[in-house]
C-alpha cells in the first residue's frame, strides 16, 4: 500500500535532545534557510494550507517539528538557517540543537534540502549539503520557488543549483513550487521510493 501523505499528524516540537523520537519509523528531515518555505512545501506534500505553520515572518520553526504521515515515517521540519532575526542566544540554542539531532545516530533516513529556485544556493546551503553527503545521508534537492521564475530562467537556474551544489548525476533536484504545486508529484513519489527502499 503506497503511503498516504494526506494522513499526517502533528506529534511534537522538540527543544532538546532527550525530545528526540526514537521509535525506529524512519525520519526525513526537511532543511532550509529561514525564508525558503519549507513549512508551505510539507504543507503542499499533505495537502493541507496550515498544517506545518507558516510565519509572514522567517524563523517561525525554533524547534524540530515532527509530523506523522500514515502512521509509516516522519517528515521533520528543523528549524530554518541564516535568516531570522531574533537573538544570537537563540541561534546559538537552534545551532546546538540542530547539531544534537545531527549527530545522534540514526535519526535521519533521508535529508530533503530545499533551496530558493531563484538564486544560487548560500553558503549554509552548501555546508548543510555537505552535512547530507558527508553523513552518508540520501538526500533530495528541492528548488522551491519555481513560479517566481520565469521559463526562460529554470534551466539556467536548476544548473546553478547543481553546479553550486555539486550534484551528481544520481543527485535528485526537484523544481518545485509550494505555490502552485508544480513538482509535488515527482518528490512525493522519490519520497515513497525511498521508503519503500
Amino acid at each position: 500500500m503506497a503511503i498516504n501523505f494526506n494522513k499526517a499528524e502533528f506529534i511534537l516540537s522538540a527543544a532538546a535532545s532527550k525530545q528526540f523520537v526514537r521509535d525506529g519509523l524512519k525520519q526525513m528531515a526537511f532543511a532550509g534557510r529561514s525564508n525558503v518555505g519549507k513549512s508551505s512545501v510539507i504543507n503542499r506534500l499533505v495537502g493541507r494550507k496550515n498544517f506545518a505553520r507558516v510565519g509572514a515572518s522567517p524563523g517561525k520553526t525554533t524547534q524540530i517539528n515532527y509530523f506523522k504521515i500514515d502512521n509509516r515515517l516522519y517528515l521533520v521540519d528543523l528549524p530554518g538557517y541564516g535568516y531570522a532575526k531574533v537573538s544570537k542566544a537563540e541561534r546559538d540554542r537552534w545551532g546546538r540543537l540542530m547539531e544534537d539531532y545531527f549527530q545522534s545516530s540514526q535519526l535521519i533516513d533521508l535529508g530533503v534540502l530545499i533551496v530558493d529556485a531563484r538564486h544560487k544556493p548560500t553558503a549554509d546551503d552548501v555546508t548543510m549539503c555537505n552535512w547530507f553527503k558527508s553523513s552518508g545521508c540520501p538526500m533530495i534537492v528541492v528548488a522551491n520557488k519555481l513560479d517566481k521564475l520565469k521559463q526562460s530562467e529554470i534551466e539556467p537556474n536548476l544548473q546553478c543549483i547543481r553546479e553550486t551544489l555539486a550534484l551528481g548525476e544520481q543527485d535528485a533536484l526537484v523544481p518545485f513550487s509550494a505555490e502552485r504545486g508544480d513538482g509535488k508529484e515527482q518528490l512525493l513519489g522519490l519520497l515513497r521510493a525511498f521508503y519503500e527502499q
